[in-house]
């Protein structure tokens, strides 16, 4: 792409409609400081300074989908809680839709508390239920998607094995998105790896390919990542493959296509969110149609950038433009 097209690709992201569904979840920050040992037990006392609070999950993929100036709505479950409400109210405040989330009387809303010391993270504290949601709190998730699905030009399918998308959900999901010509993005865990069939695009990282295939690979051999690519494409009936490869970058491969885009040199501050990031700038790019090879450099571009903050950030659009002109822009 020149420049001109790049701009264009920014400024038609204006226009598009994307739907994330997947685990919502509360990201808290306790920060503070260390200056002392604990006389009770050989851990550092944190004298906490100040408390914040994020949407995280599938939320912080929507957060970045809205930073990229898409129209955002979110699809999923939170707990019938004060730590649900919380969420609720600041994805409303960041401009993500919610009128699709639904309230559960069966499960607590998740969140993950970090305890920081500046930039250090000491611990990290879990709050949730893993269990899959019941056919209760599906049916009213895939009464809307049928009947909304037609306004979105991507949709997200964003897994962090907290139960919100089940084996029947995430097949209702790629079949009705199928019949209706909505293209689809994936970003696997573990447990339903391999049910994620017929997606346009998917986006593991190398841990999750090594546990999905049981397959042992370094992200240095080229070709056996291409061997297993194409083996994930059969697999999943999957057009498109896109594997983040961490500081090595990233690989991506469709029918005739693939290379892999290398890393550029950051400061690595913090690497929470950085799939999010790929995997929303990946679903903007299927949203605008664009190439494999572009959809892999920006993409991998952005979650390097993100990187370079503290916590779990969504991506600057400004910045991002910046970037892709600086480095993917033909300079002819």
């Amino acid at each position: 792409m020149n420049k001109k097209a790049i701009e264009a690709f920014f400024a038609g992201l204006r226009e598009k409609r994307i739907l994330v569904i997947g685990d919502v979840m509360l990201d808290a920050y306790q920060w503070g400081k260390v200056d002392r040992m604990s006389p009770e037990a050989p851990v550092p006392v944190v004298e906490v300074l100040n408390y914040d609070a994020r949407p995280g999950g599938a939320a912080n993929v929507c957060l970045n989908l809205v930073h990229m100036g898409v129209k955002t709505h979110i699809l999923s479950v939170i707990g019938n809680d004060d730590t649900g409400g919380k969420l609720q109210h600041l994805m409303k405040v960041s401009g993500i839709r919610t009128e699709a989330l639904i309230t559960s009387d069966h499960r607590p809303t998740t969140v993950k508390t970090r305890v920081m010391a500046g930039s250090q993270q000491l611990l990290r504290i879990d709050r949730e239920v893993s269990h899959d949601i019941s056919e209760e709190e599906i049916d009213p998730m895939q009464a809307w998607l049928t009947q909304h699905i037609s306004d979105f030009d991507a949709i997200v399918l964003q897994d962090y094995d907290k139960g919100v998308l089940t084996p029947s959900f995430i097949h209702f999901i790629l079949e009705l998105s199928k019949e209706k010509g909505i293209p689809t993005a994936v970003d696997p865990k573990k447990r339903h790896f391999n049910d994620f069939i017929g997606a346009d695009l998917f986006k593991p990282n190398l841990k999750e390919l090594r546990e999905g295939l049981k397959i042992q690979l370094r992200p240095d051999q080229t070709d056996v990542i291409q061997e297993a690519a194409s083996r994930l494409q059969k697999q999943l009936d999957c057009s498109k493959v896109l594997i983040t490869l961490s500081e090595h970058g990233v690989f991506y491969q469709s029918e005739g296509i693939f290379g892999t885009c290398p890393a550029h040199i950051r400061s690595i501050s913090d690497v929470s969110g950085a799939g999010d990031t790929v995997i929303s700038i990946a679903a903007c790019c299927l949203a605008q149609k664009t190439s494999l090879p572009f959809l892999a450099a920006l993409s991998n571009l952005a979650g390097g950038l993100v990187c370079e903050e503290v916590g779990v950030v969504p991506i600057n659009s400004a910045n991002l433009l910046h970037q892709a002109i600086e480095h993917l822009a033909d300079k002819s």
